[in-house]
């Protein structure tokens, strides 16, 4: 079978050797002669699983004492409601830095519950740049960020923090990238489904002396504090998610870890958007300073050539390019699993174009 180069936002790219373990407990997990889709959670082999996987999370990431690691339902989109539930007060504000689709869902959800304070906006230029030089306020009960835009990609260089503040920041489409100092944060959530495993679970890594402060009565399954004492098994968790987030896990560690994974992630991220910038038929969407290593939003600077373009790509294996209907063109998400063969088989794609373009000129 032909190798497809797997350039999809989400659900994305696993690692392959992930993938083959993960097969292989679907059959039969830990020699059990059952299926990992119909263990126990509360069996030993499944909390050896979770063990492993909170224990990776805060090896890898160099987690403090004091927070919480739990992996839980809902997508992050419940995370937009579980931060303003367990970190603003009634009568409370939440601050928002909008920079696209998903931080405005997140505001949206902070208006039903709160007041609402948006510091800054790069809505004007259609989220194709990071706001800078606002300040931030010290009369909010957070701070909350996206620090990487998938629809039109941009990416936080450089995190605010401000020692009065509470930060709380959706790192779903770039955790286990890059460096982070998970000390700077009350808060950092994350859907699996980029960086760490398939959809269906969601990590949370949560200041555990910040909860129950509000003055808010928070339904039971969406009070952080049940679930950290219950260490994520206060109902059924998503147990395959989970399973294959820590093979995914044990992979980044065994290859390195966050710096091997940040210096390999900025070598793809170069590689494509070198060539961007060198071909005179592209050109990106984003602002130069503000360009997402996980997310490359570009276009054509002649629509006349899509149908060339389009064809040249499906022929070389390449799937899941086309550009979000509010940005257009391409995206190339190149996550973590994402290998850098793949990318070159797009570069040279693209540069197969313009050679054409040049004999066509010529």
């Amino acid at each position: 079978m032909s190798k497809v180069h797997n350039f999809s936002a989400g659900p994305s790219i696993l690692n392959q050797e992930v993938i083959n373990q993960a097969s292989k407990a679907v059959a039969n997990f830990n020699n059990l002669n059952l299926s990992i889709l119909e263990i126990s959670h509360r069996s030993k082999d499944f909390v050896a699983v979770m063990d492993n996987a909170v224990a990776l999370v805060k090896e890898i990431l160099n987690v403090p004492e004091g927070y919480s690691v739990l992996f839980l339902q809902g997508g992050a989109s419940t995370g937009f409601l579980k931060t303003i539930l367990n970190f603003m007060n009634e009568n409370g504000t939440g601050a928002y830095l909008n920079t696209g689709a998903w931080s405005k869902k997140a505001l949206k959800e902070a208006e039903k519950l709160g007041k609402l304070n948006v510091i800054a906006s790069s809505e004007d230029k259609n989220f194709n740049y990071i706001p800078k030089g606002y300040t931030l306020p010290s009369d909010v009960d957070y701070f909350h960020i996206t620090t990487n835009n998938t629809i039109f990609g941009t990416q936080i260089k450089d995190i605010p923090t401000q020692d009065n503040t509470l930060l709380i920041a959706d790192m779903s489409s770039d955790i286990f990238s890059r460096k982070i100092n998970v000390s700077d944060y009350a808060m950092i959530y994350a859907g699996a489904q980029k960086n760490l495993g398939p959809a269906g679970t969601t990590l949370y890594i949560v200041k555990d002396d910040l909860l129950g402060k509000t003055d808010r009565t928070i339904p039971t399954m969406l009070d952080l504090r049940t679930h950290a004492a219950k260490g994520s098994m206060f109902n059924t968790p998503p147990v395959y998610p989970i399973y294959v987030s820590m093979l995914t896990l044990e992979w980044l560690k065994a290859n390195g870890g966050i710096e091997w994974i940040e210096k390999v992630n900025q070598e793809k991220a170069d590689l494509i958007y070198n060539e961007i910038d060198s071909n005179p038929l592209f050109e990106g969407t984003a602002a130069k300073e503000d360009r997402s290593n996980m997310n490359v939003t570009f276009v054509l600077t002649n629509e006349d050539i899509k149908e060339d373009f389009d064809a040249l790509w499906k022929t070389a294996g390449i799937s899941g390019i086309n550009g979000h209907r509010d940005v257009g063109g391409y995206r190339a998400s190149i996550y973590n699993a994402m290998p850098i063969e793949s990318i070159q088989v797009l570069v040279n794609t693209m540069k197969q174009l313009a050679n054409k373009y040049d004999l066509v000129n010529n």
